[in-house]
């Protein structure tokens, strides 16, 4: 039998089957020996130990498409990051770091920004002239009026999409609202991975309709990006590109070169200074931390 992976805790992983059926199942001696791990969205064999009370063993973990370092799951088709635009105001610099490890792992992402109700417009347009112009798709929505949730369905529909975002900023009521027309029979999969309160911190599979699943991340505060040398960093900020070989020198860094096409792009307002601004951050933040 196959399945897919949606939860795993403290060595049990729950399979749900393309019946809809969870099976609570051990991952076979084999893998720790590989030193393969299961991960939350993995595609498997499973064998049935017990059918009535849906146990078995994951036997093979069926070829990835690709598997993120954070959060750690496999198969995701695209990425969808939420801020809240108010209350409380969104960490630009924050958003930036993950926009960089979903740059770097290859992964799209869409840029939701929660309670655009409670904003004028023109907070918006500035959000969306920063990172819409740099080629994201920007989403403003409102859990609490309901504003901007079908369009934002249909761009999840046929796809996996981890979700991301700090604590406070309404992702919870966003991912309820976006799953409120699951049909299925949940009281298996609450019995079966409600096992305790703690459990809320790891990241889950989550079922909208066929084929279309959300991974739910914990809130993150902080994001540390010590996997990122500062030589590379320029290359996940995508709107760099176009203007780098107007740079005098070909390793430049944009920030204390006199000839930067950057800079001058910069300068000239075709590139986000909200942007540029987080870049010098982290590049010297990178920096520091290689002294030590």
């Amino acid at each position: 039998m196959t399945g897919r992976i949606i939860k795993g805790i403290a060595g049990f992983y729950y399979v749900m089957t393309e019946k809809e059926q969870v099976f609570e199942c051990k991952a076979k001696g084999i893998f720790r020996k590989d030193k393969k791990k299961p991960l939350v969205g993995d595609y498997v064999e499973m064998s049935v130990l017990d059918e009535e009370n849906s146990i078995g063993n994951i036997d093979v973990i069926l070829e990835r498409k690709n598997d993120l370092i954070r959060p750690n799951v496999a198969n995701v088709d695209q990425a969808l990051i939420i801020f809240a635009i108010v209350k409380p105001k969104p960490n630009l610099n924050l958003l930036d770091r993950f926009l960089l490890m979903m740059e770097k792992q290859k992964i799209e992402t869409i840029i939701c920004f929660n309670k655009s109700d409670l904003v004028p417009d023109e907070e918006c347009e500035q959000l969306k002239e920063a990172y819409g112009n740099c080629g994201y798709d920007v989403r403003f929505l409102s859990a609490k009026e309901g504003i901007g949730i079908e369009q934002l369905r249909e761009m999840l529909r046929k796809k996996t999409t981890v979700a991301a975002g700090p604590s406070g900023v309404g992702k919870s009521s966003i991912i309820n609202l976006l799953q409120s027309d699951v049909k299925m029979q949940t009281g298996e999969i609450s019995r079966k991975i409600d096992r305790g309160k703690h459990t809320t911190r790891h990241s889950e599979l989550i079922y909208v309709e066929k084929d279309t699943y959300i991974v739910d991340t914990p809130g993150f505060s902080s994001l540390f990006i010590e996997e990122f040398d500062k030589e590379e960093l320029h290359r996940y900020y995508r709107e760099f590109t176009e203007y780098e070989p107007e740079c005098q020198f070909g390793g430049c860094t944009h920030i204390h070169e006199p000839v930067c096409g950057v800079k001058q792009a910069l300068n000239e307002g075709k590139i986000s200074s909200i942007r540029y601004n987080n870049y010098v951050l982290l590049y010297e933040e990178l920096k520091e931390k290689r002294k030590y």
